[in-house]
């Protein structure tokens, strides 16, 4: 069976926020697309619960080191897409994080993990645009993944017994994984209300506005489980009433730098449960 987001969490890598990830002034914002600058205390804080609460769920956590000058690598979700049968490398589209994807790749490399594809000049195409859903991926056209690069990995991902479903990002997400997410085998979470018609055929959809630019994004540990951000309030009421079971946790500092919970980690491995 396919890889599947909806699965049970078994693997996964993060990357521990640092200097550069604090370092990023209030002139330098929009070139890194943060929201607003970093409180380093609470930072490490958020994300050292994070680690402990997936790892407590059952995921084996490997933790990498910042690499030096690259204030977005705590998002590593953007810079490879891991499939069952190993890791698709990205072209990342927003320039100043060009530099993450070679890292990623030796890091990968390191844990065994085979590269099976990657994604060439003129495209650039983002892990926060593919969602793997059994024998669907979601794929966002976005500012970050481009006509190019949506070409390119639905031949990646078609290759491995994937129907592609290509998806126009809406303002103001990032990212597809702002708007939705997967969360259980025939299971979304959504903002139903800027998506087109249709493009969820075939799953339940918990329902959601799409007008917040992380309203749709959790970290799936498995079937009817999820991590949300705690101040994302009105997905976690949704998810409650539809009989999800929901880990709150404080990531507001990583929202600040333009991220959800799901940009925070980069799945190896998920199974059973689908």
């Amino acid at each position: 069976m396919a890889y599947h987001e909806g699965a049970f969490l078994r693997k996964v890598v993060i990357c521990t926020p640092g200097p550069a990830f604090f370092g990023v002034g209030a002139d330098d914002l929009s070139a890194h697309n943060f929201r607003a600058t970093i409180d380093a205390v609470a930072a490490l804080k958020q994300h050292h619960l994070l680690q402990e609460t997936l790892a407590a769920c059952g995921a084996e956590v490997t933790v990498l080191e910042e690499p030096s000058g690259q204030p977005n690598a705590v998002f590593v979700q953007d810079v490879a897409v891991g499939t069952a049968s190993g890791f698709i490398r990205m072209r990342m589209g927003l320039p100043t994080r060009q530099g993450e994807v070679s890292w990623m790749a030796a890091a990968l490399a390191a844990l065994g993990v085979p590269e099976i594809g990657h994604i060439e000049a003129p495209g650039t195409a983002e892990g926060g645009d593919v969602i793997l859903a059994g024998d669907v991926a979601f794929v966002g056209l976005s500012g970050r993944t481009n006509a190019a690069g949506v070409r390119q990995l639905s031949v990646l991902l078609g290759a491995l017994g994937y129907a592609v479903r290509v998806i126009p990002v809406p303002a103001p997400a990032l990212h597809l994984g702002g708007v939705m997410s997967v969360i259980g085998p025939h299971q979304i979470v959504a903002g139903t209300d800027v998506l087109p018609e249709g493009v969820l055929a075939g799953f339940e959809v918990v329902e959601l506005s799409g007008r917040d630019f992380i309203g749709g994004n959790v970290i799936t540990l498995g079937p009817a489980e999820v991590i949300a951000e705690q101040h994302n309030e009105p997905a976690i009421a949704a998810l409650l009433r539809a009989g999800i079971k929901v880990h709150a946790l404080d990531l507001f500092e990583f929202v600040k730098g333009g991220g959800g919970p799901s940009c925070l980690i980069l799945p190896l491995a998920r199974d059973g449960g689908v």
